[in-house]
């Protein structure tokens, strides 16, 4: 119903809905919308959604710019869950200049030997001037010290 009661006021207010991201995570229902609209309507709209129960609305009417992607790869990650892949993971693609588009992450439980998996995956921007094999390579040693599995790919 949330969804509905959110398109329901952006159609009423004129706005238009440009893009989103949704997802149910942990008990609760989290998402970015990106829309257009003019300064009146941004800012009923803006009032209206914030009277809805149980919804925290953040307006950033600044609009951002967006960053030209070099080379948009996909990464896979599987292994046993423990403690700071994402953090091990994050900081070495980041002291490469690889941006993270989009992640997603999930801990089940191992399907054979007990224990829970961990299985990661994510879009990612590199700078055309990256050595894609040596991100390959660093990727793998890494994998190797956290004993997990990495796949690169293309999206």
């Amino acid at each position: 119903g949330l969804v509905q009661e959110i398109s329901a006021l952006v159609s009423n207010h004129e706005a238009n809905w440009e893009a989103s991201h949704m997802a149910r995570l942990g008990g609760r229902f989290a998402g970015i919308v990106q829309l257009t609209a003019s300064s009146d309507a941004a800012r009923s709209l803006q009032q209206a959604l914030e009277g809805l129960s149980g919804l925290k609305v953040i307006v950033d009417s600044d609009g951002g710019s967006e960053t030209p992607c070099g080379d948009e790869i996909w990464l896979e990650l599987v292994g046993s869950d423990r403690h700071g892949i994402i953090s091990e993971i994050s900081s070495a693609l980041a002291r490469r200049g690889v941006t993270v588009l989009e992640l997603s992450s999930e801990v089940s439980a191992a399907p054979m030997g007990g224990g829970n998996l961990f299985k990661m995956q994510a879009s990612l921007c590199c700078p055309s001037s990256l050595d894609r094999k040596e991100l390959q390579n660093s990727l793998e040693d890494l994998a190797n010290e956290l004993m997990v599995d990495i796949h690169l790919g293309t999206p």
